[in-house]
């Protein structure tokens, strides 16, 4: 999903001191021997939050150390920004920015400091780390939590009806027959907003990889294809289904994404395919959200593989050009630990869990990162395909809104994605396309 919605993503080695002396180490301090730090942050309001409590509890340990922070805008603007910055030699010290492929655009192993075997990515959880890393070198920490794409539900509704959470696609519809019966819509649709649309796709890759455990791979080499790959059409034939069985929502084509959270929550809708970041900022108006909503991953033919697709947080990265890099490695250390979560829980509502060993949730975290938590802690994740692949169609949502409208057959729909990929793919240089 755009990083834009957007306004809505490793064996270690010992890096060698001599490959990071072109970072400049450590420029002359202030006269009172204060060393100040650049940190380069999206404006999003969580983002921004999230960074003031960091730096505030990290300079209160480090005295000696101030960090400046300022702010660029989301989406595509943001993304040019960071690569101009980069590649002119003027990004901050240290700077927030997308894990996953979108990574790969900034040519981290001339820009940014490689931090393979370093002692700053003590704490980081190994599954974090592929999301980081390029050509097997680690660049980052992660910023943030991890957040899930799946299918949010209201327990409400499923407490009053007595419904279980579904474990497979079959118990999914059988659910919400049950729901539809009652007079409330199974599944929240949401097409104004088209980002929306692509949810039941692309939250569906843990099933797709649970299936052919190397697509991501192949994939990107040009050697499988959506609609040729049944584990990968799913998510389009799901979509086709809650249009044709009469699971989504009356004047779906025109509702936000704002307005289906509401019909969630009140539980005039039982099912919204959604990422659980959506859930925080509905605390401060319907605090009920955070105990009346739950989480689960988009369910796949087998309950026994039963799991879910996760959004991996963004990774806080060192220009290659700062001048403070020990300071700069002392504050990624800071965000890489059991104390900074402590310190971002006092701040910020968790969409789900830390990726950091030690990081634990709060005791009042909102339900979907506690469930969330679960599947984290059973092992039965997978990041999107989008972490792990750089190939993107820019044209998804707009597929996924005719194929989940009924105007579009599903295996269409893939086909029209697989077609939609192929320039960008050549775009990129990448080998079989």
């Amino acid at each position: 999903m755009k990083t834009s919605h957007r306004t809505l993503g490793a064996a270690l080695a010992v890096a060698s001191m001599a490959a990071l002396s072109s970072c400049g180490s450590g420029s002359e301090p202030a006269a009172d021997g204060t060393v100040t730090l650049a940190f380069l942050v999206d404006n999003s309001q969580a983002t921004v939050d999230t960074a003031k409590a960091l730096t505030d509890a990290f300079m209160r340990s480090n005295p000696t150390i101030k960090i400046e922070t300022e702010t660029r805008p989301g989406g595509s603007e943001g993304d040019n920004i960071v690569k101009t910055r980069l590649s002119t030699g003027d990004m901050s010290d240290v700077f927030w920015y997308n894990s996953g492929s979108l990574l790969q655009a900034l040519n981290p192993a001339q820009t940014m400091v490689d931090l393979t075997g370093d002692p700053v990515l003590r704490n980081v959880q190994e599954d974090f780390l592929p999301v980081v890393t390029q050509a097997g070198k680690v660049y980052g920490v992660p910023g943030g939590t991890a957040m899930g794409g799946g299918i949010l539900y209201n327990r409400k509704v499923y407490e009053r009806l007595g419904l279980r959470v579904p474990t497979t696609w079959a118990e999914f519809t059988a659910n919400n027959d049950k729901i539809k019966a009652a007079g409330i819509t199974p599944v929240i649709t949401t097409f104004k907003d088209t980002w929306t649309s692509q949810l039941l796709v692309l939250g569906d890759y843990y099933n797709v990889q649970a299936a052919v455990a190397n697509f991501a791979q192949d994939y990107t080499a040009n050697k499988v294809k959506f609609a040729a790959t049944p584990s990968a059409r799913a998510g389009f034939e799901h979509l086709a289904e809650v249009h044709a069985k009469g699971y989504a929502n009356e004047g779906f084509g025109s509702a936000t994404a704002d307005q289906g959270m509401k019909m969630l929550v009140e539980g005039k809708g039982a099912h919204y395919p959604m990422l659980s970041a959506q859930l925080p900022p509905l605390m401060a108006t319907m605090p009920q959200a955070g105990t009346d909503v739950g989480f689960f991953g988009v369910p796949g033919t087998d309950a026994a593989t039963h799991g879910a697709t996760i959004w991996e947080p963004a990774g806080i990265y060192i220009a290659r050009t700062s001048e403070h890099l020990d300071a700069a490695k002392k504050f990624l250390a800071f965000v890489a630990s059991p104390a900074a979560a402590d310190a971002v829980n006092k701040a910020v509502q968790p969409a789900g869990p830390y990726r950091v060993e030690g990081a634990e949730l709060p005791d009042d975290a909102i339900q979907v990162a506690k469930d969330l938590q679960t599947y984290i802690d059973k092992g039965a994740t997978a990041p999107a395909l989008e972490f792990v692949s750089p190939v993107k169609g820019p044209s998804l949502e707009q597929i996924t809104v005719a194929v989940g409208s009924g105007l579009t057959p599903p295996a269409e729909g893939a086909a029209q994605y697989d077609d939609d990929v192929e320039k960008q793919a050549k775009q990129l240089g990448l080998a079989g396309w």
